[in-house]
């Protein structure tokens, strides 16, 4: 999971990636710390094309700010440069996983 420090770098990859994932946190957010590896697992071995990236929202307080991340975690999801899913402070990992099932398969289905 890349680590976000420009809102250039996080513009560039939603126009750039066909799925991409971006988990909002913070140095302070236990929940954040605790989902982060689940999350990563859960990706990885069903959905292998979302790109995932981290943003440090007390680190970089302008990317979070720009994209309007107020509470932590959030978490975002984004198709072809088009958010689908947001997902904010108290979610579901399971959840997330079904509502991303469908965009994705349209997208990468062979």
């Amino acid at each position: 999971m890349e680590s976000i420090t420009s809102l250039e770098r996080l513009d560039e990859l939603k126009q750039a990636e066909e799925a991409l994932l971006v988990l909002f946190g913070g140095r302070d957010c236990n929940v954040c710390h605790a989902i982060k590896p689940k999350l990563i697992e859960l990706v990885e071995a069903s959905y292998p094309n979302i790109k995932m990236v981290y943003v440090d929202c007390h680190e970089v307080t302008d990317i979070c700010s720009q994209n309007g991340v107020f509470t932590l975690p959030t978490l975002q999801v984004f198709f072809t440069g088009q958010r689908f899913i947001e997902e904010v402070r108290s979610f579901s990992l399971q959840k997330v996983m079904q509502e991303i099932e469908r965009p994705y398969r349209m997208l990468f289905s062979d």
